[in-house]
């Protein structure tokens, strides 16, 4: 794992990034926002991973998106390196994506079906004018192959002839041809087996410490962001709920959100595992259209308060490096 340091590479403030919702068909209505991402705040070092957890339509891609520029901020402020990028045009964007990256989702339709491997991994190469010469740009793509485990002597072939985790490969090898400081990591081991999971983290971790990267993980598999986060952001709803370093996340979790989602990790130790309280969560996740009064988490609480459904707490520190957002502290 990476020792990251006091420098701030990314620091988002009050961030919130709406959907305008409409109908009709002839004549467009506006009936409301889908608040994916409703004023977050929190930053990541330098060198530092910071995972990004919650249930599915909590917002943590949109937050990632909205950090790279693919979904604009409808308010509040991102900085990076110092720099704030909210509004920047889009000539700016372009040059920023030397320096921000992503490894999406899905190792399969991220990679254009029609294209080898070797343009594939080498298109940035070429969008951002970093190769001199032919001769420069393939022994670019070969060497990016080889630091992600490929064999170079594969460059000719299509996406459809490799396995989900060489697939997944490709995407980090693409992320790493402009050489950026900042990769978002949108669950990129979700969609494959749990022993190429293992795979791709070691060669993350090992990706990290070879060339000073940092890292927001976005995963919903808590065991996995255990296993390579230094610090941990708990999202609900578009709100941001808790965030502790990793150990005192597991071993302290405070906001109730938090406690049911590690409730639902397995132990591999089966006397454990029958003594320990399974927090089932009630009802369902309400909309972020029409998200509730208060505390957003309060319907599905079982330590709610008359409180809670008109007030929510703001994030306060409660220990050293321990953050969280609830009315019981």
């Amino acid at each position: 794992m990476s020792k990251s340091n006091n420098t701030t590479l990314v620091e988002v403030q009050d961030l919130r990034v709406y959907f305008p919702v409409s109908v009709g068909s002839l004549v467009k209505k506006k009936i409301g926002d889908i608040k994916a991402v409703d004023g977050i705040s929190f930053d990541i070092k330098q060198g530092e991973t910071l995972g990004l957890v919650g249930e599915s339509g909590s917002g943590k891609t949109t937050t990632g998106n909205a950090l790279l520029q693919l979904d604009r901020p409808t308010g509040g402020k991102i900085f990076f390196e110092g720099k704030d990028i909210t509004g920047i045009s889009k000539k700016e964007i372009r040059n920023l994506r030397r320096r921000m990256q992503m490894i999406f989702q899905d190792p399969f339709s991220s990679l254009d079906p029609r294209m080898k491997i070797a343009d594939i991994i080498g298109e940035p190469i070429v969008v951002h004018n970093m190769a001199g010469s032919r001769a420069e740009y393939r022994e670019q793509t070969a060497e990016l192959m080889r630091v992600v485990g490929l064999d170079p002597a594969m460059g000719d072939r299509y996406p459809h002839e490799f396995s989900g985790g060489q697939r997944q490969r490709i995407g980090v090898a693409r992320a790493l041809a402009v050489r950026p400081s900042f990769i978002v990591c949108d669950e990129p081991v979700s969609a494959l087996d749990v022993s190429i999971q293992a795979q791709i983290i070691n060669l993350l971790e090992e990706l990290q410490e070879q060339f000073d990267l940092t890292y927001l993980f976005i995963a919903h598999d808590l065991a996995v962001v255990r296993h390579i986060s230094d610090r941990i952001a708990v999202m609900y709803l578009g709100e941001l709920v808790e965030i502790a370093s990793r150990l005192e996340l597991y071993h302290n979790p405070l906001h109730p959100y938090t406690r049911a989602l590690l409730s639902a990790v397995p132990i591999p130790n089966p006397t454990v595992e029958s003594r320990r309280e399974h927090i089932i969560l009630k009802g369902e996740v309400p909309s972020p259209l029409n998200p509730p009064q208060g505390c957003r988490f309060h319907p599905r609480c079982k330590s709610a308060m008359a409180l809670c459904a008109v007030k929510v707490e703001e994030m306060k520190e409660i220990s050293a490096g321990h953050f969280v957002a609830c009315n019981l502290y």
